[in-house]
């Protein structure tokens, strides 16, 4: 393996993160110019942390120019794995600095904790939107940003990301994309991988704009919608209020998140197909369909099991059973859920069972391949609704052999394998992460198995928000350090689909033969 190769294109990795921790740090400076006194702290912690990440990254870089090894697929494994791993140190740097320099943090404030901080950051990278921290509005707004960003930089994948700006990785490149990539079969855009990751980000920034814009116009301030539109596309759900989307009154907020985050959970190469005028082929789309059916079948369960149920919103305040609140309700946790965006609006831990039972199916659904949403995908949802079929259909005609198809494309024994070992290996981690949960809290935390299994199935599958103690209105800060980091790699495991992370604990990975 070409270790020195790897660290030279980490360390390019690390000075293009600092360089936006850079403009975070102007953006700072400018609020600060406009009086805000508590951004003094947040613009030393966000220039040290510039600064520490341009000296190491272009540390290793310098140390490593003169390299001229390859990206094999070991590389690029490596490479994945040392990005998120790693890079969320980084990025987690700003809010402890922060939290140490700043007076109003307080001594008991979450962000003096590296390991708070770095659960943060990887519940950013990785748009989990799980957040440790109860009380949100004091943060000074720069530090909101960067965390905002975080979001943002993780949902197109800083590996993604960075492929498309740096074009050093040539011909690798492919193989990097396909590691990062989520999904079972990440076809590019376009023929050549740099330009396939042009495209893709310039599409992201293409919507991003524009909710940016439409948030403006339905009563939003630039801070807030540029905030909630960073999370909303990154499907990751870190808000600027306490109360999530729940803060903002009115329905129209709603309904342009709604649209959104319906929006994040298609696969971004659709809207390629868009531009270029083929309509009819992303509507033959089988994954596309598929997806859409979920949304509106979850959506009817849950608006009709609420129905009559008064909906408790996040804000505290407690709306009467109506028609109109349960189609809003329900649609927005339904998609919220399947999307694993994790914004919140309605409490739905109180919720009748037949609507939590639905969110907590949806929640290992997750949006569809080449999507910025996490969960095991639509498409690997539909394979193995298929396999089973077929399976059944031998059960009593042995003899009959029908090649699987999803759409006009047949799926080889390599794939279905693969996404029946992805759907198990989801499935295994999901019991084991709950069970170290469970052994990691001390009974007085009030962790039952509810709060575990929905805290392991909630970062794991990147949606954030979980039932019971990890529910709408909660937040992860009171667990234990072990536990956070279980969460931790748990959240980085689902984020790079399985194999990325687990492939570093096989031993031939690590021999050259």
């Amino acid at each position: 393996m070409s270790y020195r190769f790897v660290l030279n294109q980490f360390g390019l990795l690390v000075v293009v993160l600092s360089a936006i921790l850079g403009l975070m740090a102007l953006w700072s400076a400018a609020e600060l110019a406009f009086g805000d006194a508590r951004e003094w702290p947040a613009l030393w912690a966000l220039l040290a942390s510039a600064a520490a990440g341009a000296g190491l990254g272009g540390g290793l870089w310098a140390v490593t120019r003169r390299n001229r090894g390859r990206l094999g697929r070991r590389e690029a494994l490596l490479l994945v794995a040392m990005s998120w791993l790693i890079g969320a140190a980084l990025c987690a740097a700003p809010y402890l600095i922060w939290a140490h320099l700043s007076e109003d943090a307080g001594p008991e404030h979450p962000f003096r904790s590296f390991v708070d901080c770095y659960f943060e950051s990887m519940s950013g990278l990785t748009t989990t939107g799980a957040t440790i921290l109860s009380d949100i509005p004091p943060i000074p707004r720069s530090i909101l940003l960067w965390r905002a960003m975080t979001h943002w930089l993780g949902g197109i994948g800083i590996v993604v990301l960075f492929v498309a700006v740096l074009p050093s990785l040539g011909v690798g490149g492919k193989k990097l994309f396909r590691v990062e990539a989520p999904g079972p079969s990440p076809e590019g855009v376009r023929p050549h991988i740099r330009e396939t990751a042009r495209a893709l980000l310039g599409i992201y920034v293409g919507l991003t704009v524009t909710e940016i814009v439409v948030l403006k116009l339905v009563g939003l301030d630039w801070f807030d919608a540029l905030c909630h539109t960073l999370a909303t596309l990154a499907t990751g759900g870190f808000s600027t209020h306490n109360a999530s989307i729940g803060h903002f009154e009115g329905s129209s907020v709603h309904v342009v998140i709604i649209i959104f985050m319906f929006l994040a959970g298609v696969n971004f190469s659709l809207y390629y197909q868009l531009v270029k005028g083929r309509v009819g082929s992303v509507w033959r789309d089988t994954e596309l369909r598929v997806y859409v059916g979920f949304v509106v079948l979850g959506s009817a369960i849950v608006t009709l099991s609420i129905l009559n149920t008064p909906i408790v919103l996040t804000s505290g305040e407690t709306v009467g059973p109506s028609a109109g609140m349960a189609a809003r309700e329900g649609v927005f946790a339904v998609l919220t859920v399947q999307t694993t965006t994790g914004f919140c609006s309605g409490d739905f831990d109180r919720w009748p069972f037949v609507a939590k039972a639905t969110l907590l199916a949806l929640m290992f659904v997750g949006g569809s391949a080449g999507s910025t949403a996490g969960g095991i995908k639509v498409i690997r949802i539909w394979i193995a609704i298929k396999v089973m079929w077929g399976e059944i259909e031998k059960a009593f005609r042995p003899n009959v052999i029908r090649p699987l198809r999803i759409g006009r494309t047949t799926i080889d024994a390599d794939l279905r394998l693969g996404t029946l070992a992805y759907v198990l290996g989801i499935v295994i981690l999901f019991g084991v992460g709950g069970g170290l949960i469970m052994m990691l809290e001390p009974p007085e935390s009030g962790c039952d198995f509810t709060t575990a299994s929905t805290a392991s199935a909630a970062t794991l599958l990147n949606i954030g928000p979980g039932l019971h103690k990890v529910g709408a209105t909660q937040n992860y800060g009171w667990f234990t350090a072990g536990s956070k980091a279980v969460m931790c790699v748990l959240m980085a495991i689902g984020r790079l689909e399985v194999f990325a992370i687990l492939v570093l604990f096989q031993p031939h990975f690590w021999r050259d033969d």
